[in-house]
């Protein structure tokens, strides 16, 4: 259980490192990096995804 909780900062990690690649290839060439943008998104919905359903899952083994 405790590696799971790892893995979802994990996607805090990543979604940082593909705004911020955005951000750099935004500043540098001036074009906007739309796929840095979702995934950055997707990274961190996943994040508060885990997060939900690992609290439900957590919830749901302690009433047993």
């Amino acid at each position: 259980m405790k590696y799971s909780k790892i893995f979802q900062y994990a996607y805090l990690v990543f979604a940082v490192l593909f705004i911020y690649d955005a951000i750099s290839k935004y500043m540098s060439n001036g074009e906007v990096a739309y796929t840095s943008i979702l995934l950055g998104a997707l990274a961190i919905f996943m994040f508060f995804f885990r997060r939900k359903f690992g609290k439900k899952f957590e919830n749901r083994n302690n009433s047993n």
